[in-house]
């Protein structure tokens, strides 16, 4: 059984943000401020149900799914696009393909020595962030 992903995680590394927001289309005065940002995760699960949130100063974004099970993703406030999106377990890693307009798409989130790791990709770029669990909770 993989390692539990819950709990409120703050930032610590954001390696190539501007890569993979290039990669999404994101405006550049969009992405001027998105890496000025330090991001917090929480992540809740209830069952084989997973609600992730993302907050910020700027925007927040919340999406729920279950793994195993193809939903709908209005990307709001990201990069505003419409995927279908597909969460499954990879050995440890909680791993998202996103079919869309965009290629090679998808994300993964893992626990590796106490972090949160998120490796988020596109089209060739990949964007690496690392959380450290908040003990404020």
């Amino acid at each position: 059984m993989p390692a539990s992903l819950c709990g409120t995680w703050d930032m610590i590394s954001n390696v190539n943000f501007e890569g993979y927001m290039i990669a999404l289309g994101v405006s550049a005065y969009l992405r001027k401020i998105a890496l000025r940002l330090k991001f917090r995760k929480v992540i809740e699960q209830q069952g084989d149900q997973f609600i992730i949130k993302t907050t910020s100063t700027f925007r927040n974004y919340t999406f729920s799914f279950r793994v195993g099970q193809v939903f709908e993703e209005f990307t709001k406030g990201l990069d505003n696009r419409h995927v279908k999106s597909l969460v499954t377990w990879e050995g440890n890693k909680l791993v998202c393909e996103q079919i869309g307009d965009k290629k090679n798409r998808g994300w993964a989130h893992w626990i590796e020595d106490d972090k949160l790791h998120l490796e988020m990709y596109c089209e060739g770029e990949v964007c690496k962030q690392i959380f450290k669990k908040n003990m404020n909770e």
